[in-house]
């Protein structure tokens, strides 16, 4: 069922992605325009993006100084975008593996900051079109995102030495999947577009001489078009506990 109301800015909200700039290119208007609302949030990013480049005159010395270039630039990105606090896991970028221990590192997270929304990818989708093949990290990242909400996140006896750390279970209670296969609400971002494009730019290790800004404001465009809306980012929206109405008031 599509859905073009948006709900409730969360007060706490966690953004999981693999890569540093993942989140801009998917959910940076919606981030922002939270954060513009006194959402407080946490950007979770697994990997540091450190294999991350082609250029055959680097050595392998360089996935050292990459990760550190990236985790810069995402830092940079974050700040424009007003978040709040950034969270770098350093998983091996390229590698990404399904593991318990990356769901318990994400669980450890949720149940420390207790975030009333997760933003994390799609991870059923694997193609978009017939030109882009969604990267496996991505896909990994998500899935492991997804588990860490539920089912670890709210259930006690599942990952028990989270328990001798103090951290009690915690309901997440909406998920947001970005570029989803089956989007069903779309949040305008109209007023902020332009932020999404300059924390997008802060990534020059991977913009190269390419600028976002004509085919960010395109895909935003056509998002949002058949809801009214001049810019959007669409999403896929679970929610998994109910809200009382005067909580956000």
């Amino acid at each position: 069922m599509e859905n073009s109301r948006e709900y409730p800015t969360p007060k706490v909200a966690m953004s999981i992605h693999a890569h540093p700039d993942d989140q801009e290119f998917t959910a940076a208007g919606t981030l922002a325009k939270w954060v513009k609302d006194s959402c407080y949030i946490i950007s979770v990013i697994i990997t540091s993006g450190d294999s991350g480049s082609n250029d055959p005159s680097k050595g392998g010395s360089f996935k050292g100084e990459l990760a550190h270039l990236r985790e810069a630039e995402q830092l940079a990105a974050n700040a424009v975008l007003g978040i709040q606090e950034t969270v770098f896991l350093h998983y091996p970028d390229g590698t990404l593996q399904p593991s318990l221990q990356l769901r318990r590192d994400l669980t450890r997270l949720i149940r420390r900051h207790k975030p009333e929304v997760v933003v994390c990818g799609d991870p059923t989708v694997r193609f978009f079109g017939n030109e882009y093949m969604n990267h496996p990290d991505h896909r990994v990242a998500a899935d492991m995102a997804c588990d860490a909400v539920f089912p670890s996140a709210n259930t006690r006896l599942i990952f028990p030495e989270l328990l001798t750390e103090g951290l009690e279970p915690h309901q997440v209670k909406r998920l947001y999947l970005s570029s989803p296969g089956n989007p069903d609400t779309w949040v305008d971002i109209s007023e902020t577009i332009g932020l999404k494009i300059e924390a997008l730019r802060k990534h020059a290790s991977q913009m190269g001489d390419w600028d976002p800004a004509d085919e960010m404001r395109k895909w935003a465009e056509e998002s949002g078009k058949a809801h009214g809306l001049t810019y959007a980012e669409a999403f896929h929206v679970m929610i998994l506990a109910e809200e009382k109405e005067d909580e956000h008031k």
